[in-house]
């Protein structure tokens, strides 16, 4: 019989890392509150499932990709008590983005229960969930980081193992604020050049062969054109959206204070970013930045 895989959370990420665990052979039962959401990820393969509660039973791992610290909450502790459903057989895998004190207290109260439980953080965008190529920042017992590797190695090609409960999600938040910012510089960069009469294509390439080379502007380039399977040139529809990116830079910030960190340009890049989201740009990628600084 194929191993069982609970998801929940099937939007633009949890949907492709879902369908390519069908592709590898698993059985997967989802959940999203989002009907349309379930309907499209049945398509792929995914059983559809009523309710969380139906979606757990007899499953050997439980996926998770959700918004905020409320929803991974609700789910497993407050609302559905997911928790007190589920077997010690069982591995609950928390790939949502989420304060390091709630998914703490996640994995915390699986082990009062003697469950099994760890973060799992992604890296990768859209792109990466579809290719299957993410990078997982666990948090957890080194015993089961391995045991997640069963299913997290066909969703991504790096499973990192950053540390005890709470790692995990740090390194997410650093990772994120570090995006954030060579972001904004490359979306500044670009704009810069193209006021000055440069081809956007022809300044992309020279700096992605020079010393201002990142990944914002090799891999997920802002600029309209540039790159055909970017948001960018997609109305900057269909990727990480505004909003998520000013959450993961609140939790930086949150992370800075509390470690008493210096950030100054984590610190600019949320002031942009939410500056960004109040002019009603919420629901656009990230990269759609580079709006900000074109002439209107």
């Amino acid at each position: 019989m194929a191993t069982s895989v609970a998801f929940f959370g099937l939007g633009h990420m949890g949907a492709p890392m879902a369908s390519n665990l069908v592709k590898a052979g698993f059985q997967v039962k989802g959940y999203d509150p989002v009907t349309e959401l379930l309907d499209n990820a049945e398509k792929q393969g995914i059983e559809k499932c009523v309710s969380p509660h139906q979606a757990v039973v007899g499953v050997d791992f439980i996926v998770s990709m959700l918004p905020n610290d409320s929803a991974v909450e609700s789910l497993y502790l407050d609302e559905e008590k997911l928790l007190e459903q589920i077997t010690e057989n069982t591995l609950v895998i928390d790939c949502s983005t989420i304060s390091t004190k709630s998914s703490k207290r996640l994995l915390a109260s699986a082990q009062d229960k003697k469950l099994h439980a760890i973060e799992a953080p992604v890296s990768g965008g859209v792109a990466g969930a579809a290719a299957g190529t993410l990078s997982f920042m666990c948090g957890g017992n080194h015993s089961d980081v391995e045991r997640a590797r069963e299913i997290l190695q066909h969703m991504g090609a790096n499973i990192f193992h950053a540390g005890p409960a709470g790692a995990g999600q740090t390194a997410k938040i650093c990772n994120n604020m570090l995006l954030a910012i060579h972001m904004i510089g490359t979306a500044e960069a670009l704009q810069l050049g193209v006021d000055n009469g440069l081809n956007p294509i022809v300044l992309s390439e020279i700096m992605s062969n020079s010393s201002g080379a990142n990944w914002s502007l090799q891999k997920y380039n802002p600029y309209p054109g540039v790159m055909s399977d970017t948001p960018a040139s997609k109305d900057y529809t269909g990727g990480f959206m505004v909003k998520l990116m000013c959450k993961d830079l609140g939790l930086a910030q949150q992370a800075a204070n509390n470690s008493q960190s210096y950030t100054p340009l984590g610190s600019l890049a949320r002031n942009l970013y939410g500056l960004h989201d109040l002019a009603g740009n919420h629901e656009l990628d990230f990269s759609s930045i580079q709006r900000m600084f074109q002439k209107t």
